[in-house]
């Protein structure tokens, strides 16, 4: 929120206070011209923090989406995993049936 007081109005104020000196009148610019500097340093500032809430903002969005897809790959993990198993228990049942058959196919040749 800027105050703005123009040149007029600043000096019929000093005058209805009674500072009518010139000093007091170089001061009360100095102290208007830091004002305004310090303004303007809080808008720059307040600019600065509200890009850097936007940033962090993304950055949360992105981590609870990473989140999410590490979630999901775990479970894809998981399923793969237990049907890999799934398949090695069924390729060692076919491997020990083929040694049936081949041992059973033997002894009918060898007869």
């Amino acid at each position: 929120m800027r105050v703005i007081v123009s040149r007029a109005e600043s000096k019929r104020l000093r005058t209805d206070r009674g500072v009518a000196d010139n000093s007091s009148e170089e001061s009360f610019e100095a102290a208007e011209a830091r004002l305004e500097r310090a303004f303007s340093r809080l808008e720059a500032s307040v600019r600065s923090l509200n890009g850097r809430m936007r940033a962090h903002s993304r950055i949360e969005a992105d981590t609870a989406r990473l989140v999410s897809e590490r979630s999901r790959f775990a479970a894809d993990l998981d399923k793969a995993s237990a049907r890999a198993k799934r398949l090695d228990d069924s390729a060692a049942e076919v491997a020990r049936r083929l040694v049936v058959a081949m041992e059973s196919v033997r002894e009918v040749l060898a007869k």
